[in-house]
Order: C-alpha cells, then structure tokens, then sequence
C-alpha cells in the first residue's frame, strides 16, 4: 500500500458479499488505485447471520485476494458511488430472505 496515494474505503456489513459490491470494488479501485475493505462487526442475527470468518471467506473468493492490507492517514473524504439501477437494485437483504427459504 503506497500511504501518499489516495485510498479508497469500503465499510460495510458485507451479508453477504454480493455482485454489486463487487463491482463497487472495481469501480474504487479503479480510482484510487488501492481500496481497503473494512468489515463491520455483525454477528449472529437474523439480518446478519454470516460470521466474520465466513464473511472474510466469501470476500476472498469473490476478490481473488491473496491476503490483508491497511493502512491509516488524515485527511479522508466520502464520496457516494451511484451504479447502474441494475446494480443499485441488488439487495443482501433479499438474498437472505431468498436463503430462508431453501
């Protein structure tokens, strides 16, 4: 991770990892260069059933990542990424309801 070059930051539940995050990760990294992802803690409930472990299974696998890299600085800003309505329509929420029902 090269610190003088802006990163990008994706802060999410992540339950699961899905298509639209993914291309929310290409389309950051394409930007920035480098992107950290950042898993919020969320275990062990009906709207976030998957552990952390799982979580960071499913990540790599959609990712192909090797491995972890973070990093800290100042001076952050936040920008909103708005996708095509296809992707802005994909809801984790809906998957889930969708595993429940298997």
């Amino acid at each position: 991770m090269d610190r003088a070059k802006p990163t990008t930051q994706l802060l999410g539940r992540f339950q699961p990892w899905h298509d639209g995050h993914t291309e929310l990760f290409k389309r950051a990294l394409s930007k920035t260069g480098q992107v950290v992802i950042l898993l919020r803690e969320s275990d062990g409930t009906e709207s976030n059933p998957l552990g952390i472990k799982d979580r960071i299974a499913r990540l790599r696998g959609a990712l192909s990542l090797a491995g972890y890299k973070y990093g800290r600085d100042v001076g952050y800003k936040i920008e909103e990424e708005v996708l095509d309505a296809e992707t802005q329509a994909i809801s984790a929420t809906k998957i889930r309801e969708q595993w429940s029902k298997i």
